[in-house]
């Protein structure tokens, strides 16, 4: 038995992929056909986590019992966001997972996450501040290395851009306070949002997280542009330095 080809229209079968720690399982024998009734008839709530990743991996693999290979998934990255929000190349080298199915659950998180930022779009930023930060963390909670975002804001608080600035190792992100300033003029947006992530899990801010702040705070205000805060998104913790009186 091969795991799905990535280069070919041919489906591999999931089934010899037991999961490390063992899960009960029946048959496969109308499985599938039982698990869209009761998706449909009972609603997504009804399934467990492993279950909507099995029906998810049944458009990649039209043939065969997916739900040894999504248990499997589970247990190796500890739940179905994070199976979604994996490394395309982990995801790649991953025993049972090729183009096909990789390539469906990277749809998956992508639609995810244009539904998330839908929500922050349609409303002032400043005034549905828990939804933003879900879609903040939906974002970059599970990212590996820092990546530093801008969110560019009009004179309503509304958000014109999101959009990523830098990328730069697990503990540092090279920011340039004249690049974000320049970028802010060109969507001609009156206020700024910081954000990065610290790949450890705490948000705790840096000497030099300050001090980078403190640049394009300055920065901007020259050009009559608000840096309304800068959030660190943690492992299920954020901070925000306007609320620590950081900025």
């Amino acid at each position: 038995m091969r795991a799905e080809p990535r280069s070919s229209a041919r489906y591999a079968s999931p089934t010899e992929y037991a999961p490390e720690v063992p899960f009960a399982s029946t048959g496969p024998h109308g499985h599938r056909s039982r698990m869209r009734e009761k998706l449909l008839a009972r609603g997504p709530d009804s399934l467990a986590d492993y279950e909507l990743l099995e029906m998810l991996l049944f458009f990649a693999m039209p043939k065969g019992d997916t739900k040894p290979l999504a248990k499997a998934l589970i247990n190796r990255f500890g739940s179905f966001a994070n199976v979604l929000a994996a490394p395309q190349q982990t995801l790649m080298d991953t025993r049972g997972l090729g183009v096909h199915s990789v390539s469906a659950l990277k749809l998956v998180q992508a639609s995810a996450l244009r539904l998330a930022r839908a929500e922050v779009m349609e409303r002032p930023v400043l005034n549905n501040w828990t939804v933003l930060i879900d879609y903040l963390t939906a974002v970059m909670a599970r990212e590996k290395i820092e990546q530093f975002r801008v969110l560019f804001l009009d004179t309503r608080n509304r958000l014109l851009a999101d959009e990523a600035q830098a990328r730069g190792t697990v503990n540092h992100t090279p920011v340039y306070p004249r690049e974000v300033v320049k970028r802010a003029l060109d969507l001609q947006a009156t206020a700024l949002i910081l954000v990065h992530n610290h790949p450890s899990g705490d948000p705790t801010p840096s000497r030099a997280d300050i001090e980078m702040t403190q640049e394009v705070k300055a920065a901007a205000h020259v050009l009559g542009i608000v840096l309304h805060d800068h959030v660190i998104i943690g492992n299920g913790r954020h901070l925000s330095f306007r609320r620590e009186g950081l900025l």
